[in-house]
């Protein structure tokens, strides 16, 4: 059957590549891929399967053998980002403020190929490959609670999805065998001075002068806070303060980013920002506001079905083309799957600098060798077969 799958896969191999640059032609953000939707049931029910709607514009579709066996799972997110397409290439966004400038669209496209493979084994299929495309993975909470809640996990036994990922060079594939992406959370801090001229300072409590303090005191969180063996991340991405150069403001807001693996040092961090914020505006005589917007949970792989996942990889793409990573601080809601069934997620890489594939995720030049939808659909479905067999 591997040998089969193999053939089958090279056969859909452009079908997959046309998937692809249709979608991202014409990207939906989170929560609006509407017709994206309709266009995975036109390919699915072309298939000749019964797929049903989920999650507003998610789709849910089983595969089943005509012989008994597991139920697992395969993952596809299928949303874009709200930026603009700078990529010369025909395929570029007809939708002005949008684009697939992470590889959703070969995510997709990756699915309905595996659709395609499965369908075609189906007599000799022991079990059910049930294909999860979902919306809203780059939009907070997320897609993947939705999706749970109408269903995608009942009696599914694993559950496995994959990235495709430009840091990686194409024709290798990456993963873990335990924590591989990190909670991603949101944290606002708003400072409240006493504004006035910028000639007399003494009659005011500067916020922006505030702000500059806990800017730096925040760099040493984590080394003062959290053992050196646990991996954390604290970053600042704004700092908003005033609109003339002449007036110190009544307030200034500070927005950054926490990310963990677990819930202790979580904690720990946060802690530590709440005091120093208390500490410094207190020493000032200003006051302060910490707002914390917890992102999902950490993506953490359960290492018998990684190690199942690595053995398809290999048999693909060989053993050295497939790479125990170091973990990722990014998120995904993939985690929230992997917390109902075990699961395991993997990069792709699609990364080519002879081909000019040198720029990374989000931003709006992002593109992809698309000769790694090939060894995307392979190795999931390989993936899958073992899992099934195991």
């Amino acid at each position: 059957m591997n040998r089969s799958i193999h053939e089958l896969v090279k056969k859909q191999h452009e079908y997959v590549i046309g998937l692809r640059r249709h979608f991202r032609t014409f990207p939906e953000i989170g929560g609006q891929e509407y017709e994206t939707q309709k266009k995975i049931i036109t390919e699915l029910e072309g298939m000749g399967l019964v797929p049903r709607i989920v999650a507003s514009t998610g789709v849910i579709v089983d595969i089943k053998g005509d012989k008994p066996g597991k139920t697992i799972a395969i993952r596809a997110d299928m949303d874009a980002l709200p930026i603009n397409d700078e990529v010369e290439q025909p395929y570029r966004s007809q939708n002005a403020g949008c684009c697939h400038a992470c590889g959703h669209d070969g995510h997709t496209a990756m699915l309905l190929g595996i659709g395609k493979v499965f369908t075609a084994i189906r007599a000799d299929l022991a079990g059910t490959v049930r294909l999860l495309f979902q919306p809203s993975e780059e939009r907070y909470p997320g897609g993947a609670l939705a999706m749970i809640a109408d269903g995608a996990l009942v009696g599914v036994d694993a559950v496995i999805g994959a990235h495709l990922w430009q840091p990686l060079t194409v024709g290798t594939m990456g993963l873990t065998y335990g924590p591989m992406m990190a909670s991603p959370d949101e944290f606002t801090i708003t400072i409240k001075g006493f504004g006035g001229h910028g000639s007399m300072p003494h009659q005011t409590v500067d916020p922006l002068y505030v702000g500059a303090q806990i800017v730096l005191a925040l760099k040493t969180v984590t080394g003062n806070n959290v053992d050196a063996n646990e991996l954390a991340v604290l970053s600042l991405g704004m700092f908003k303060a005033g609109d003339i150069f002449n007036v110190i403001p009544d307030s200034a807001v500070l927005k950054g980013t926490v990310r963990t693996f677990s819930q202790a040092t979580r904690e720990t961090i946060f802690a530590a920002v709440q005091r120093i914020c208390d500490g410094i505006c207190a020493a000032a005589g200003a006051a302060n506001k910490l707002e914390i917007y917890y992102g999902f949970p950490p993506v953490i792989n359960n290492p018998d079905i990684a190690k199942i996942v690595a053995q398809a990889g290999e048999a693909i793409l060989g053993k050295e083309a497939v790479i125990e990573l170091k973990p990722s601080m990014v998120g995904e809601d993939f985690s929230y799957y992997q917390q109902q069934v075990p699961g395991c997620f993997m990069f792709i890489g699609v990364g080519n600098k002879d081909k000019g594939i040198i720029y990374p995720h989000h931003h709006p030049k992002f593109d992809m060798d698309e000769n790694a939808l090939s060894y995307g659909v392979e190795v999931m479905a390989e993936a899958a077969l073992k899992l099934l067999q195991n």
